[in-house]
């Protein structure tokens, strides 16, 4: 099979500059291959000497046919969010910790690379949260989530309390610390640690998972991946509660307003390589048996 990927970006993970030696040896590789390499404008800077056009981040996917993202799930789940409407395969090369979405390790990057390359690879689609306030028709603090979006209090000792529909339908209300609505992909992020369930990550589906609720009663809930999520905060600690997306994006909740959350029409497309098994990674991430 013939693979598309002949003009290939690379961004690398912001601010780190132990990523050096990583991307020089991936620009020598693909220019190697005869593949044309263009470099995020930040990363640009990471690499004195380089002569490699640059261009700003945003930019990137419409002139390129793969996007490789160098750092670990934050830098992809960073690059998820900015690109997703230019619909850009990305390939991750985990140079972070646990790496659930770029599960290319360094050691094994230019082999895997060379195989995906020649067109053998696995693609596969997952979607992302749109995150909203306010009047929507307005596009006003709207943001997008790959792993979660999480209602939490920020500068306060005491627990928030909030009301949660779904499809205008209550489900309950709730004294705790927060809230975290995840996608499948985000199941293994923040969710986890909050005693959620693991999904596969193609399934229609988000999961609600209360951050130290006061009712040991609360559980975790999974709901259809179509569905309408509103929260709605009592007006009480307003001032003191963030909405955050991806755990790297937030926005203040103000006294009043409804939090929707849906999924996004957007959807993102990950390259893995052949073999790729998500079950592997859990028992190699998570120290399964």
């Amino acid at each position: 099979m013939a693979t598309p990927f002949q003009r290939i970006g690379l961004i690398g993970k912001h601010g780190d500059p132990t990523i050096n030696a990583t991307l020089h040896l991936l620009c020598d590789h693909l220019r190697g291959l005869d593949r044309e390499v263009v470099l995020e404008e930040t990363t640009a800077r990471l690499l004195v000497g380089e002569p490699l056009p640059s261009i700003p981040e945003i930019d990137l996917p419409t002139g390129v046919d793969l996007l490789i993202v160098v750092g670990g799930d934050g830098t992809l789940l960073h690059a998820a969010r900015a690109l997703a409407d230019q619909d850009t395969p990305l390939l991750g090369v985990n140079l972070g910790r646990l790496g659930f979405l770029t599960d290319i390790s360094p050691n094994e990057m230019l082999p895997r690379l060379e195989q995906i390359l020649r067109g053998e690879y696995v693609e596969e689609e997952r979607f992302l949260l749109r995150a909203s306030m306010g009047d929507e028709s307005l596009h006003n603090g709207q943001i997008r989530a790959f792993n979660d979006v999480v209602l939490h209090k920020w500068n306060i000792a005491r627990m928030i309390e909030f009301e949660t529909y779904i499809d205008g339908k209550l489900v309950n209300g709730q004294r705790s610390d927060g809230l975290i609505v995840s996608t499948p992909t985000g199941s293994t992020a923040y969710a986890l640690s909050g005693g959620g369930p693991l999904l596969m990550p193609s399934l229609d589906a988000m999961l609600l998972v209360p951050i130290c609720p006061h009712t040991l009663s609360n559980r975790p809930l999974v709901v259809d991946g179509t569905s309408e999520i509103e929260i709605r905060l009592s007006r009480e600690h307003a001032e003191s509660v963030q909405l955050t997306c991806d755990g790297q994006v937030a926005l203040p909740v103000m006294e009043g307003e409804t939090v929707r959350i849906r999924k996004d029409p957007q959807r993102v497309r990950l390259i893995h390589p052949v073999g790729h098994d998500h079950f592997s990674i859990l028992r190699a991430k998570l120290g399964w048996r």
